[in-house]
């Protein structure tokens, strides 16, 4: 019943951002077969893949005909953040038998990491922590995966749907999710780093901007947290 319950809950918890997500599932389904693909393809992205940013990145590049390098180059610096969320989730999940780390590694998402920080705050059992985990990742995942589906019907169906605006709600999204992290002056600095450098690059070409962006954000965030320690170890 603890199990379940914890199932549930991360179902629950995660719920607002998976209704923040659905409309930019249907941009995503809808962009991409207005830009050619076929609904296999595009389906099989959201189901393999599972990471929307890089997919809208990976469709705007293909449509702007870039070169396979800069798509994998493009893709890979904006999902190595999964790569420090994996890193600060791997003492928490030591215990739990690598066949399910491996699946939880798959379903790691922004709206996951940030549930799932939160639920750690308060609990450190971890066989409760992996059914929590999988509550918020498979709803996530679920949701994606039929919102996509949703998002090519209607890009075959419906004229312009792209240009509606319902990407909207993952920006409010990613905003939330961001947000509550900003405590200290290194992540304020790197969130404004990131921003006004997002801005001025915003039109340079297959999205190096972005790139650039993450890039010089992550180097200032690192640079005055290592000298807020070193200050502290004086």
């Amino acid at each position: 019943m603890r199990e379940s319950s914890n199932f549930f809950k991360g179902i629950f918890d995660t719920s607002p951002l998976v209704l923040a997500a659905f409309p930019f599932g249907l941009i995503y389904g809808a962009l991409a077969i207005s830009i050619g693909l076929s609904p296999l393809v595009t389906l099989s992205m959201s189901l393999f893949v599972f990471a929307g940013s890089s997919q809208f990145i990976a469709i705007s590049l293909l449509s702007s005909a870039a070169s396979l390098p800069i798509i994998l180059f493009a893709v890979f610096f904006v999902n190595i953040r999964h790569l420090l969320y994996a890193i600060n989730f791997m003492p928490k999940v030591s215990g739990i038998s690598q066949k399910y780390r491996f699946l939880m590694a798959f379903w790691l998402t922004d709206e996951t990491f940030a549930v799932v920080s939160k639920y750690i705050e308060k609990n450190r059992k971890e066989k409760e922590l992996m059914f929590y985990y999988f509550g918020s990742s498979i709803a996530m995942y679920f949701f994606w995966a039929m919102s996509s589906a949703i998002g090519i019907v209607f890009g075959q169906q419906v004229n312009n749907i792209k240009n509606w605006g319902l990407d909207i709600a993952m920006i409010i999204a990613f905003i939330g999710i961001v947000s509550p992290k900003l405590k200290s002056r290194p992540d304020w600095s790197c969130a404004g780093t990131a921003l006004l450098s997002t801005i001025f690059t915003y039109h340079w070409p297959n999205q190096i901007g972005l790139i650039l962006s993450s890039l010089l954000a992550i180097c200032v965030g690192l640079i005055l947290k290592k000298n807020k320690k070193s200050k502290k170890d004086e």
